[in-house]
């Protein structure tokens, strides 16, 4: 049963995936929030199916420590989960994605418009200093960036070096940084056709967590001495106000 509805959801998911690109190329002579807006409706609608056809739903602990307006989330990556849940959560989403995603027909023109930062992670000290100034100008026009500081994916629980873009955003903005975990891997994991429902402390809902607003600018490089497998990023002081989950 779990493979027949993991199954019917990954066909919705990818067939209106398609049809959202194809209706969102007509939105591109328009402004850029109508576009948004769109992509975040398509957003909630993938996040319901995935509830209603898999049984997985949405936990959020530690929302409040979220600040109003500009903000960089420094977020853990384990799923694709994670590529749409910020698109609903936030009212200006913006990710910082590999460059090469660019290249895809339709919805590589589809990120240009909404305002994505695209980051070549082969390009050196010049290709960052780029990410920075388009996230910089992003955050001035009120906008909230997610980051992924490990820069891929990763199995729940699995530490990989984090890459430097996240203390060089930090760095360079005066906007907060919060770290935010999720355990979406856990259901929603690389790789595998099944979605299956949590069965670990949280039920009900899968859960992404926020943390409390870091200090502007971290003071050694992330990742340095981190205890806690589920923390984002960056210095020992960094403590979330909730732990993550996706749940079913």
């Amino acid at each position: 049963m779990i493979l027949l509805r993991s199954a019917l959801f990954n066909a919705l998911f990818f067939t209106l995936t398609a049809l959202a690109c194809i209706l969102g190329l007509a939105l591109l002579p328009f402004p850029r929030r109508v576009l948004r807006r769109f992509i975040q409706g398509w957003a909630r609608l993938i996040l319901w199916l995935l509830k209603v056809v898999c049984g997985i739903g949405l936990r959020v602990t530690g929302r409040e420590n979220l600040p109003d307006g500009p903000v960089v989330i420094a977020a853990k990556h384990q799923s694709a989960y994670d590529t749409v849940v910020w698109l609903a959560l936030l009212p200006e989403p913006v990710y910082v994605l590999k460059q090469e995603l660019l290249k895809i027909p339709a919805w590589g023109r589809l990120a240009r418009h909404y305002g994505s930062v695209a980051v070549d992670r082969k390009g050196g000290a010049s290709a960052l200093k780029r990410m920075v100034r388009q996230a910089a100008a992003a955050l001035a026009e009120g906008d909230q960036i997610i980051i992924f500081p490990e820069g891929t994916r990763t199995l729940p629980g699995q530490r990989v070096p984090y890459q430097p873009g996240v203390v060089a955003l930090a760095a360079a903005s005066p906007a907060p940084v919060v770290p935010a975990a999720t355990d979406s891997g856990l259901h929603w994991g690389r790789g595998r056709l099944r979605r299956q429902a949590a069965r670990r402390h949280h039920r009900g809902d899968p859960a992404a967590a926020a943390g409390r607003p870091r200090p502007r600018r971290p003071d050694r490089p992330a990742g340095g001495g981190d205890r806690d497998r589920d923390r984002p990023a960056g210095a020992p002081r960094w403590r979330p106000g909730g732990a993550a989950a996706p749940c079913g």
